[in-house]
């Protein structure tokens, strides 16, 4: 690899600045108001956030700290030049825990279930269905959640690059010409084949329950709750769901399938063809992202641990499984991305030996 190309400037570190300072600003705007933050008490969805915890007067200038020493990291990491160790690691750290907090803490478990019903909202509006208020539903509070995990994706591919470039290794791809262990394909392929059938398998438990209410059977509830859920159409927003996590568990299975990686013959003109990566891998690293996020938020919840303690049902149980979704649904998506990736477009390095069948 040439010297240039170790020290090409990544272009996602001043679009995660420009991002993080754009809403840094607003914060201080918020700062300087005491208007406009959408989280807290001024959350109406806000009880399985832990921003809950987090005082209203104290929210604004927090976020307006953190966002806007974000951008000024994000900004140090476009120059090419080493820095000394101590700043590096202050760097990596701030930069980590920021896109962490921005990815998997502002966002709840209401980021997760838009994400889930979206479909059904989408195709359902023309007709009035589900008889919801839209603007209730798309309110400036999730869009603020939504805009932190876009912020937080952009500052940790920013600081990923940096980290890797400071290390002498490829800013694009991450490799230094000495891969070995567990990140080669045929190490991915194994470990990633039994990620891949867990984190498929938790969103199937979940389906199997509402598929079930809509057959009529009171699966941990009872049957006038079942009833009167039959009346009021809600148990056709829960087969929605579940129709949603199936389809999930399906693609889930998909990244250790050779179908995976070329479509299936029968599909019209696109039989055959190789499936791009990026494909799977960006929504599948989403999807983990906001599994993570609304678990991570359900977790701080005294409903959730009152389900794990006596509150136990067919119905909860799915939810006690969400802790293993995100991580294993992320770390399948890893190992399809490892299996499939071939030279690198900026270094040049290919993969060494042949990639293994799934």
């Amino acid at each position: 690899m040439t010297t240039t190309t170790m020290r090409r400037p990544d272009r996602t570190a001043p679009l995660a600045a420009g991002w993080l300072g754009l809403w840094g600003v607003l914060a201080l705007v918020g700062t300087l108001t005491g208007r406009g933050y959408p989280f807290g008490a001024n959350d109406s969805f806000g009880e399985a956030s832990l921003l809950r915890l987090l005082p209203d007067r104290y929210g604004p200038p927090v976020f307006a700290a953190l966002l806007l020493g974000a951008a000024v990291a994000a900004l140090a990491m476009v120059g090419t030049a080493r820095p000394s160790r101590p700043l590096r690691a202050l760097l990596l750290g701030y930069g980590w825990t920021v896109a962490a907090v921005l990815a998997v803490v502002v966002p709840d478990v209401r980021v997760l279930v838009t994400l889930g019903y979206l479909p059904m909202l989408i195709i359902g509006a023309p007709f009035g269905w589900p008889p919801v208020d839209y603007a209730r539903v798309f309110d400036w509070t999730l869009a603020a959640k939504f805009s932190a995990l876009a912020a937080g994706v952009l500052l940790a591919a920013a600081v990923l690059a940096w980290q890797r470039r400071t290390a002498g290794a490829c800013a694009a791809c991450g490799r230094d010409g000495d891969e070995a262990g567990w990140t080669t394909p045929t190490a991915a392929a194994r470990w990633g084949r039994w990620a891949a059938w867990t984190a498929a398998a938790i969103p199937l438990v979940y389906a199997a329950t509402r598929f079930a209410w809509v057959l009529g059977v009171p699966l941990g509830i009872s049957r006038e709750f079942l009833a009167e859920m039959h009346e009021t159409g809600l148990v056709w927003a829960g087969a929605g769901l579940g129709a949603f996590a199936t389809v999930g568990a399906v693609l889930t299975v998909g990244l250790v399938q050779r179908w995976g990686e070329v479509f299936p013959r029968w599909l019209p003109r696109l039989g055959g063809r190789r499936v791009p990566p990026l494909l799977a891998v960006v929504p599948g690293t989403l999807v983990a992202i906001a599994v993570t996020a609304g678990t991570l938020g359900e977790l701080g919840a005294p409903e959730f641990w009152q389900v794990a303690g006596g509150g136990f049902s067919s119905a909860t149980a799915p939810m006690l499984l969400w802790p293993l979704w995100g991580p294993a649904l992320g770390a399948a998506t890893l190992a399809y991305h490892l299996r499939r990736r071939g030279a690198c477009a900026r270094c040049r390095r290919p993969w060494p030996g042949p990639l293994p069948r799934v």
